[in-house]
């Protein structure tokens, strides 16, 4: 049987403080797309049989171990007006951290049909009508917020309640592979 999981980066650090801004949203808009998904920087989503699930946790876990924990800032809000998402956004900083994580995740999956995200940020709301997008802009104005990031996380999707839910962790081990080098005999 077939499974639809996301690898995020996530801190329960952002939970609370994240919930606290998509309620008071909801509260001005109602119901909208992301409104109860718990704070997490999308990395990339698949579908896969569960036959794979175990080679995938396996890569996941070996590509982890490579990477060094670091600060991440969120410090304002935007949107993207196209999709109607309303965000926080990481400072340049964090964005040339992540980035190269993402990448990495991406070629390393590059065999599964992925959904790919390349611009980290923090999802309030995800489309959301022009007027929505305008009154969260004028609701939320500025963000302070940092987490360290020292794992990825692997979510499954849940199509009941049409949610995904974190179902494993992947630590950071700060063991970085030795480049080969190619020596010379003389």
């Amino acid at each position: 049987m077939e499974k639809t999981y996301s690898v995020v980066f996530y801190s329960k650090d952002l939970v609370e403080p994240v919930k606290k801004l998509k309620d008071f949203l909801r509260s001005k808009i109602d119901w909208y797309n992301s409104c109860n998904s718990e704070a997490h920087i999308t990395i990339c989503e698949f579908t896969i049989d569960e036959s794979e699930f175990d080679s995938i946790k396996q890569k996941l876990s070996k590509i982890s171990d490579t990477f060094f924990p670091f600060p991440v800032s969120l410090n304002h809000f935007d949107a993207f007006q196209n999709s109607g998402a309303f965000f926080i956004g990481v400072t340049e900083d964090s964005k040339n951290n992540l980035v190269p994580i993402m990448k990495k995740i991406h070629e390393a999956f590059k065999f599964l049909k992925l959904k790919k995200s390349d611009n980290p940020h923090l999802s309030i709301g995800r489309r959301l009508t022009p007027e929505n997008l305008k009154i969260a802009s004028e609701l939320f104005t500025t963000i302070d917020l940092e987490f360290e990031c020292n794992e990825i996380v692997l979510r499954e999707f849940d199509p009941k309640v049409k949610q995904f839910f974190v179902i494993d962790a992947f630590p950071f081990g700060s063991n970085p592979k030795p480049e080969f080098v190619q020596g010379s005999l003389f």
